[in-house]
């Protein structure tokens, strides 16, 4: 079993996914964000492909650890995605992923056409490995 974790856009959904033994997060190809029913069809299929036992979905937080209009965009997606879905959800804080993400993009020499495609991916990446790291100890 695994644990899938979604980096919520309004273009693109980027999504990780954990190991079988839960330790190490891997980006996957990112889910359509625009259209809530081409969403969901793909994240079904990879639900059930992947054995996933929990989704974890990056909650957008301000610096000051207050919430803005993003966290709230994502409080409907998730509304949603639990009338969806029977696998369980939890948010985990995701302050600063996206950032990160680019840089280690661009430090990985990622041109800037590409880095586009990648970073929310990697960006859930990151978001689930700090899930993964702060519940194994």
């Amino acid at each position: 079993m695994r644990i899938l974790a979604l980096d919520h856009g309004t273009v693109r959904i980027g999504v990780a996914l954990s190991d079988e033994l839960k330790m190490i997060a891997s980006p996957q190809e990112n889910l359509p964000g625009e259209s809530f029913a081409d969403f969901l069809a793909a994240l079904q299929k990879l639900l059930a492909e992947k054995e996933v036992e929990l989704i974890i979905v990056g909650m957008p937080r301000n610096m000051d650890g207050s919430f803005g209009p993003a966290a709230e965009r994502v409080r409907a997606f998730m509304a949603r995605l639990k009338e969806s879905v029977t696998v369980p959800i939890r948010t985990w804080d995701e302050r600063l992923t996206s950032a990160q993400a680019n840089r280690y993009l661009i430090e990985g020499g990622t041109r800037r056409e590409k880095r586009k495609e990648k970073v929310d991916g990697m960006a859930a990446a990151i978001l689930l490995q700090s899930y993964l790291d702060a519940t194994s100890a």
